[in-house]
């Protein structure tokens, strides 16, 4: 193991809380941090409860006071408008200004929830840093989600005003925003104060007087006008992030604002190897946590040039827009998800697109958000040839909880697994009763409690519920619900979700495993294995499979060929015997297969539309091809 790392993580566990002071340093502060931890406060201990700061000071005010006000901050670029624009940190810190004045004259004061619900373009941004400018919490609220879905989490956070935009562009089509806002107000118990909307030129929307504001009328109003940043404590809370809850209940994750600092400005230089002034792209959504910590705040807390990317990764125009943005602007280092790699690869196998941009400068991929299968890593490490680092982390935790930390020195990679406990996670792997496994045994992930600075300290408003979901089963530990194995190197490797371990005739086995097997076939794209209830062995799996393209095989000879593979690896335990072709797989907009779902039409269960689902059709294609293999379906 790379000394520096065996050094750095040794140093956080000898004295962890001198370890954060340290880290803590590189921010300003209103009222340094006397106290590193609080073990008394909150569920399990409050990271720098004596801290007084602001989060927005930080990203923006401190880098113009020290020389960096001309550096571009954001570099907005949308394939689909075909709009491009450049934002410096001086320029940045004047319309945060502008736009936090236009927000205290409607009344939003520190604590104050609102919510932000836009496509990704910098006035997003711009909304967020101004409600951290004034200590009000945002609660960011993916764009075009359905209207009952908004209208539960401004009703959970009691939003007092709502940001918007007049739509979302997606390929091919404009999603009109106001009228499923409008529909979510009037769903709403409680009914926000105001409403702000960024009208855009591709489709207006109409007002409503004395409840709707122009954003552009706003910021003109407003311009030059100052406005201090509102001191808040360390342990105040940032923003509320939901995240889907399995009661159908979504789960508000509150982020503070100390703690958050800290990790992410650490985060920057010893896992992303980034230098102030470079830039980084995560090609991700504000919608999601990744947007969240690796768009907004963390860039911006360690001084570098973030993208903010309007597109995706195939069809704007082609499978090569990532070379040209990662050419054009200069990327140092691009964050994003295996699934969008995988779209890369079956539109472009042979990876020819990238023979058409300079990506000298290009200097590591980073993947998170789904398992980063071996056979992805390969293909990717194959046609850029620069590093590509699988890293593990949760909505919940905020950054990286195992990885391979680039500014501390690579270590040797091992395909299939993010490699190491970052410094603050004592990551251990537990049998259900609570008992530590012997090394490669499957088993479930926990973090041993404290969780450090960044991660979740609470849910918004319902204590009892964090503590039954994350804290309950494994008393002294933080559940993550995911499952795996450390090896005998300390390395980790997470295999599924813990739902997604299926029991075939008594045999626990892994569908990351079999999803590991299925992916290493030369012509799968894509795939996903799920468990489906079998009246002999309890579960059987089946595989579903997307084939690159270009490819001359019949679907059957590719199914045979993806079962003797399964059985050649796991061996006949694993009962693979059933392998589906399909277009695409069902997805949530952050990349995520939907299993739970995909299982739940197969057994026959009643099932509802994941309000994050990508494409609602993607399911009833799924459905048939399920019927034609005569596997059950039924739903809402």
């Amino acid at each position: 193991m790379s000394s520096s790392y065996a050094e750095v993580y040794k140093s956080w566990q000898e004295d962890p809380e001198g370890f954060w002071m340290t880290q803590a340093a590189a921010l300003d502060w209103f009222e340094p941090p006397k106290t590193a931890f609080d073990p008394k406060a909150g569920a399990y201990g409050r990271w720098f409860p004596d801290g007084v700061t602001n989060t927005c000071h930080n990203c923006l005010d401190r880098h113009v006071a020290s020389g960096r006000g001309e550096q571009a901050a954001i570099i907005y670029d949308s394939p689909i408008t075909g709009a491009k624009r450049t934002i410096s940190y001086a320029a940045m810190l004047a319309e945060v200004e502008a736009f936090a004045s236009a927000l205290a004259d409607k009344g939003i004061v520190k604590g104050d929830r609102v919510v932000l619900y836009m496509p990704m373009v910098p006035e997003a941004i711009v909304a967020m840093l101004a409600c951290a400018r004034l200590g009000a919490i945002h609660s960011v609220v993916f764009g075009g989600f359905a209207a009952s879905e908004l209208a539960t989490r401004i009703d959970d956070s009691r939003a007092k005003l709502v940001v918007t935009a007049s739509c979302g562009i997606e390929p091919g089509r404009i999603v009109a925003y106001k009228p499923l806002l409008d529909a979510a107000i009037e769903h709403c118990r409680h009914k926000p104060d105001a409403t702000i909307v960024l009208q855009r030129e591709q489709h207006r929307c109409e007002l409503i007087d004395g409840r709707d504001f122009d954003y552009a009328e706003l910021i003109k109003a407003n311009a030059g006008r100052r406005i201090a940043c509102t001191p808040v404590s360390a342990t105040d809370p940032l923003y509320i992030l939901y995240t889907s809850g399995t009661t159908g209940q979504p789960k508000g994750v509150v982020r503070d604002n100390g703690g958050h600092m800290v990790a992410l400005e650490w985060s920057m230089h010893a896992m992303y190897g980034l230098k102030p002034g470079e830039v980084f792209w995560a090609a991700s959504d504000i919608g999601w946590v990744v947007g969240h910590s690796y768009i907004v705040y963390a860039p911006l807390l360690h001084g570098n040039t973030t993208i903010v990317f309007e597109g995706k990764p195939v069809g704007t125009p082609d499978a090569g827009t990532f070379w040209r943005v990662i050419a054009e602007h200069d990327v140092a280092v691009l964050f994003t998800a295996p699934t969008a790699f995988r779209a890369i690869r079956k539109e472009d196998p042979p990876g020819s697109l990238i023979g058409n941009y300079d990506l000298s400068g290009f200097r590591a991929l980073f993947l998170a958000g789904e398992r980063a299968d071996p056979d992805t890593i390969q293909w990717a490490e194959r046609v850029l040839k620069v590093p590509v680092i699988d890293h593990w982390w949760q909505t919940e935790t905020g950054w990286t909880i195992a990885g391979n930390p680039m500014g501390l020195g690579l270590l040797p990679v091992k395909y299939g697994s993010p490699a190491v406990p970052m410094p603050g996670y004592d990551v251990q792997v537990i049998d259900d009763a609570g008992h530590p496994v012997p090394a490669g045994t499957l088993g479930n992930v926990v973090v041993k409690l404290p969780l450090p600075p960044g991660c979740l300290p609470t849910l918004w408003n319902a204590e009892e519920r964090f503590h039954e979901s994350y804290l309950a089963e494994f008393p002294g530990f933080y559940k993550t619900a995911d499952a795996g194995f450390v090896d005998e190197d300390g390395y980790l490797f997470i295999m599924a979700r813990t739902d997604d371990i299926i029991n075939v005739a008594g045999h626990r086995l892994s569908t990351g495993g079999m999803e590991e097997a299925v992916s290493g076939h030369p012509d799968v794209a894509e795939c996903a294995v799920i468990g489906i209830a079998d009246s002999m062995k309890g579960q059987i799996p089946a595989g579903f499979i997307v084939i690159n393209s270009g490819v001359d095989k019949s679907d059957e000879e590719i199914e045979k060929e993806v079962v003797k593979l399964v059985r050649d690896q796991i061996g006949p335990v694993a009962a693979f015997k059933m392998v589906m072709v399909v277009k695409r797989l069902p997805k949530t907009r952050s990349g995520k297969i939907l299993r739970a779902t995909m299982q739940k039409i197969a057994d026959g269960e009643d099932w509802k539309m994941p309000a994050t689902i990508d494409d609602p059709g993607i399911l009833d294609e799924i459905s048939e091809v399920m019927a034609k293999h005569g596997i059950a379906r039924k739903g809402d």
